[in-house]
């Protein structure tokens, strides 16, 4: 027989996902077992967050790129002037 036949028959998937009882991952017997002593408290589906944040960092940011670019802008526009003298 060759090969490639004996490791279809060691390894179908489709018979072992066909399988009547399938018995839960370790994880799973992990959590059910620690769950039956101590439930978990329920959680709503979108936490509350509390207050935001100010957002000072983002415009900081933003004027420290703009102030870099404008610089680059103008550095370049001597040079250029420069060069033609």
């Amino acid at each position: 027989m060759s090969e490639g036949v004996d490791w279809e028959r060691e390894f179908d998937h489709t018979w072992a996902n066909s399988a009547e009882h399938k018995e839960p991952s370790a994880r799973a017997r992990m959590l059910a077992a620690r769950w039956r002593e101590n439930p978990p408290e329920p959680v709503p589906f979108r936490g509350d967050l509390g207050p935001a944040r100010a957002r000072r960092a983002s415009w900081l940011s933003t004027a420290l790129v703009v102030g870099c670019v404008a610089a680059v802008i103008a550095l370049l526009g001597w040079a250029r002037m420069r060069a033609t003298y």
